[in-house]
């Protein structure tokens, strides 16, 4: 059957013009053409997303049937969605997609072929499909052609809005998966990163009933296929800056699964986030930014000159690069490798409470992963005067279909099993708060981190710290011992005290009461 064949059997008809599978100089041309994109000075090419410039958690959802009803952690996150409701909106986005031309990406998922999906991505622009085949993975030259039938079809229209009243949902915005049916739509929003997150969310579905666990981190190597490292992280804590290290290989930057026999890239490409992006600071990422083939999402572009402006946050703070993972020098081919011997949980602790670095025991870590801690700090959301603590169970639950016990659960069961070291590493503040003390160097948590991979930490002298009971190493290097302990740096000890007592309480309030 030809893909025309196809997508007629599901019910897309008359379509103008079928591009299929086009590089990305191809979607550059059509992208300029129709004036969605700019071409930067250097290569790179610029567009922006109109209304939407982040993620829309409030228009998500997921179809609730039979496959879904008793399995899905129904709530605030995974909202259900009626299957009828959805029949109907889909005949709506069909017809609206009729006499246009539709772009096509065959692409697929998962480094492992064990777990592979092959995934098919619709859409009405040609920027997006270039997104598709950037951040998923396809068929390299030379490799095998695998068959041609999807395993689930994604179709993204932002040009085309729900009606809420009619359509039941949320807004004129839309990001519904629906298991039974093997599909995500997409509509009324043109946040690339709704594409790359619905697919994540559909592999944190799947594969844990497979036993796989799925994690929402980056992820390096030594020198052997055994010297794996990773790292867990919200936004701003350094995930990708610090996994993009010059001495080792990136396996990946955001999304992995963890195996029997080791852990696996689920992408193709990394989407990095890249305001205030300097060559001095993240010089793999700056440079990999300006590159042909790299997408710029919200980025300020000068029309006359095409030279790009880092710094611009007046469209958004979060703006964002999608390049392929070949284009990081020192990448690991396959994409796979052994299990982690070291795991390092990020936070960026604006509260200046928690010491750079600490090891946890397994206990901790599971309990750690489930709080998913980080902060928010003063000035960078309206309304925000001092630093607001921020919780994310398994540190990504707005992707996570299923109940965080089960994540944890998986998580438990592969570190009794293979014992990796397990760090907490704080990139945040010291000597005081965010506004009295200062951020912990980048260059610091760099030597922290190295000091990790290279085995050198964990021979160090441990002892427990008084609040959050941590295992603090009494010395590292020409690490200050302020940094190590930051009760020291505090200059109103009284006060260190209190907060970190408060601290420490609101831990306990945000922990999870499920048993893992």
């Amino acid at each position: 059957m030809t893909i025309e064949g196809y997508l007629q059997q599901m019910g897309l008809k008359n379509i103008d013009q079928l591009y299929l599978d086009l590089t990305p100089a191809a979607l550059y041309e059509h992208a300029i053409r129709r004036h969605e994109a700019l071409l930067s000075q250097s290569g790179s090419l610029v567009f922006h997303t109109g209304q939407y410039r982040g993620r829309s958690p409030e228009d998500k959802f997921i179809v609730k049937d039979k496959i879904t009803e008793d399995s899905v952690d129904w709530g605030k996150i995974n909202k259900p969605f009626d299957p009828f409701a959805f029949s109907r909106l889909k005949e709506k986005l069909f017809l609206y997609l009729q006499n246009r031309d539709l772009f096509v990406q065959r692409c697929h998922v998962c480094a492992d072929s064990h777990h592979r999906v092959n995934l098919w991505v619709l859409t009405e622009q040609p920027v997006y499909s270039l997104f598709a085949r950037t951040l998923f993975r396809t068929e390299k030259k030379g490799e095998k052609k695998e068959p041609l039938l999807a395993d689930y079809i994604l179709i993204h229209a932002p040009g085309f809005r729900a009606d809420p009243e009619v359509d039941h949902t949320h807004s004129g915005a839309f990001i519904i998966i629906n298991f039974s049916e093997k599909l995500i739509l997409i509509g009324g929003t043109g946040y690339a990163g709704e594409i790359k997150k619905s697919v994540f969310s559909l592999l944190n579905f799947l594969l844990p009933q497979k036993g796989v666990f799925p994690m929402h981190c980056s992820a390096n190597l030594g020198s052997n296929a055994e010297d794996t490292a990773v790292f867990f992280g919200l936004s701003g804590t350094g995930k990708t800056t610090l996994s993009t290290d010059p001495t080792r290989r990136l396996i990946g930057d955001d999304e992995h699964g963890w195996d029997e026999k080791g852990i696996f890239n689920f992408e193709g490409g990394c989407y990095a986030k890249i305001i205030g992006i300097s060559e001095e600071r993240e010089p793999e990422i700056y440079r990999n930014a300006l590159r042909f083939g790299s997408l710029l999402e919200n980025v300020i572009i000068d029309p006359k000159t095409r030279e790009i402006d880092f710094n611009d946050s007046s469209l958004t703070e979060n703006t964002r690069a999608a390049f392929p993972i070949d284009y990081i020098p020192r990448s690991w081919p396959s994409q796979c490798a052994g299990h982690p011997k070291n795991i390092v949980m990020l936070c960026c602790d604006a509260f200046g409470l928690l010491p750079a670095v600490a090891k946890l025991t397994t206990d901790q870590a599971v309990s750690y992963f489930l709080l998913g801690y980080t902060s928010k700090i003063a000035g960078t959301e309206t309304g925000i005067k001092t630093p607001t603590a921020v919780f994310s169970p398994c540190f990504g639950s707005p992707f996570l279909p299923l109940a965080p016990r089960v994540y944890a659960r998986l998580f438990k069961e592969k570190i009794k099993k293979h014992k990796p070291d397990i760090w907490l590493v704080n990139t945040g503040w010291t000597g005081g708060e965010y506004g009295i003390g200062r951020r912990i160097p980048l260059e610091m948590t760099r030597q922290i981190v190295r000091s990790i991979l290279d085995g050198k930490l964990a021979k160090a002298e441990f002892a427990k710290e008084q609040y959050f009971e941590l295992l603090v190493p009494q010395s590292l290097g020409d690490i200050p011992r302020e940094i190590l302990r930051p009760n020291l740096g505090w200059k109103d000890k009284e006060s260190y005290g209190a907060k970190a007592q408060k601290l420490k309480e609101l831990f306990l309030k945000m922990s999870s009461a499920e048993s893992v």
